[in-house]
């Protein structure tokens, strides 16, 4: 509950989870049915870089600060499209002082026909979320422990749709509730997309948590990594994480060129990296036998 997105809106994690987020809803945008988007972690929605929080960490000018400024090769710039394309509706006088968050972004990119449930428990965050889509009919806004929508805001009325998470990790277990939530929801809503972010540092349980996630049977779970810097001496966040379950089957082939040109451009030194590989699939059945 100290948790306050705001010091670290547009760094480095979000541009890697804000990209993939806009190409899983394209990609659920190929069909003209109707799919719901649930934000289990919704935080206030919308970001302000020139407020004194965003400021004091300065974390997003080394995120979606560079990458706005970049020179992108074609086909990564296509990729990115959707995500940038809302970022720069945000600011139409140029430069970057309004930044979306997952619940904002998913709105921008929807049809008309599509549909969002934002969850957050933090009191005030969640004042803030409800009054940014005050009168939309198309976002429901709930005052929950995200963790708890996983059983009850599950399967969607559409029957299709994405499942996002996003915690906070200030408490210990949080990758222990990660695999819990994700076996939740997956029992009620199994033909659903679910995107899942987790903190590398120095420490974490990484392979544990990769193994445990193997161990649920779920058939199809990709798994994206982006790191921009060492993590010897360093005991905050130099890198993050993202579990696909159920993803749309171009999107390894859209990783293995969306994530070295991401790595290039926010590397903060030259020990950064990326890696996009399967946990469960077709590809990790194949090599393991």
């Amino acid at each position: 509950m100290n948790y306050r997105h705001i010091y670290h809106a547009g760094n480095f994690a979000d541009v890697l989870k804000h990209a993939v987020q806009a190409r899983l809803i394209r990609y659920l945008q190929k069909k003209d049915a109707a799919f719901r988007v649930l934000d289990t972690h919704g935080g206030i929605g919308l970001y302000d870089l020139s407020s004194e929080e965003a400021q004091k960490t300065g974390e997003w000018q080394t995120g979606i600060g560079k990458l706005m400024e970049a020179d992108l090769d074609p086909q990564v710039a296509d990729l990115l499209e959707p995500y940038l394309s809302a970022v720069r509706e945000l600011n139409p006088e140029g430069g970057i002082r309004y930044y979306p968050g997952s619940p904002k972004l998913s709105r921008m990119l929807f049809r008309p026909q599509d549909r969002l449930s934002a969850m957050e428990l933090h009191p005030e965050d969640f004042v803030r979320l409800h009054r940014l889509f005050e009168g939309d009919h198309h976002v429901r806004v709930t005052e929950l422990d995200g963790w708890l929508s996983l059983g009850a805001h599950l399967p969607p009325k559409e029957k299709r749709g994405m499942v996002l998470v996003d915690p906070p990790f200030e408490e210990d277990g949080e990758y222990e509730r990660l695999v819990d939530g994700l076996v939740k929801g997956y029992r009620r809503f199994p033909g659903g997309t679910y995107c899942l972010w987790y903190p590398l540092k120095k420490g974490a349980p990484i392979k544990e948590f990769h193994e445990a996630l193997q161990a649920t049977g779920i058939p199809k779970i990709l798994c994206a990594e982006l790191s921009v810097r060492s993590d010897r001496g360093i005991t905050g966040l130099t890198g993050s994480g993202l579990i696909i379950v159920n993803p749309p089957f171009t999107l390894k082939d859209e990783l293995h060129r969306m994530l070295p040109a991401l790595k290039d451009i926010m590397a903060q030194d030259r020990y950064a990296s990326h890696r996009a590989f399967w946990l469960r699939g077709e590809e990790k059945a194949a090599r393991d036998d």
